[in-house]
């Protein structure tokens, strides 16, 4: 393990702590570090993927890691500079000893399932790419759009046409993310399922489902309603219009994310959501 990619968050702490954490990589381990902030992604075509990402921040910028570097077999270690930390669960105070760890290639890591999406445009796949992610995508209306429709079908089987405020198609990482505040149920990240979760459906009955993860969900914008948006992990969005298909199915490659071997996911769940 020689090629290290940080990814910061975008606060003074954090580059501090990159600061540090890159001298001491580097100086005392002898290893190749390379950071966004001073080399943009895909800036040198001849560089080699990351043995190891490093993320020090949030989940949300460990978001951004694993859109953007999580290759085939790449791990990726989350280091808690943010708020709730469900991906980021190991600490600053942690860091270092675990490191060590990682160096005598006494770690594991935990397979985390990543979804893609694309859009559909009159039957043409759109000019937007295939996008992953590892939480969820969201179709949601703006402040001021009415109700919109949304036909959604499973393998080409029609599901049901939700009316509301969208719809959030989620991982079970994202699983505590959206969808939980939205009343989806929580499943655990270990879990190869895909849930659909209703935001306001006007009907209370649309409630959240489980698929398979091999299922191809496309779900077809009905409405003429302006102000309609796909959303990738709260990060990127594309506005839709009507007539668009969201094709959303699983990627060839999932996220190996690195556990703390100090709790578990059940103690990391009891403290995030303050369950007595």
């Amino acid at each position: 393990m020689k090629n290290i990619r940080l990814v910061v968050k975008d606060t003074e702490f954090a580059r501090q702590e990159a600061e540090k954490t890159m001298a001491w990589l580097k100086k005392e381990k002898g290893l190749t570090v390379h950071w966004d902030e001073k080399e943009p992604p895909n800036s040198n075509p001849d560089m080699e993927p990351p043995d190891l990402v490093i993320v020090l921040g949030g989940d949300g910028t460990l978001l951004k890691a694993a859109r953007l570097y999580g290759g085939p077999g790449v791990p990726v270690l989350g280091v808690n500079l943010g708020g709730l930390g469900f991906l980021t669960e190991i600490s600053l105070e942690e860091f270092r000893v675990i490191f060590e760890k990682i160096l005598a290639g006494d770690f594991q890591t935990q397979t985390r399932m990543v979804l893609t999406a694309h859009i559909v445009r009159e039957g043409e796949k759109d000019s937007h790419p295939v996008t992953p992610f590892l939480n969820d995508i969201v179709i949601n209306k703006g402040a001021l759009a009415r109700i919109i429709d949304l036909e959604t079908s499973i393998d080409g089987e029609f599901l049901t046409s939700y009316r509301g405020d969208g719809l959030i198609v989620s991982t079970p990482t994202g699983s505590t993310a959206y969808n939980l505040a939205a009343g989806g149920p929580i499943l655990h990240p270990a879990l190869e399922t895909i849930v659909l979760t209703p935001i306001c459906p006007f009907t209370l009955t649309n409630r959240p489902i489980i698929v398979q993860d091999n299922a191809v969900i496309d779900i077809r914008l009905g409405s003429k309603v302006k102000e309609v948006w796909l959303t990738f992990d709260g990060q990127v969005g594309y506005p839709l219009q009507q007539g668009d298909v969201v094709r959303v199915q699983k990627a060839v490659n999932p996220i190996h994310l690195i556990k703390t071997p100090f709790k578990n996911y059940f103690e990391i769940l009891r403290t995030k959501l303050k369950w007595g």
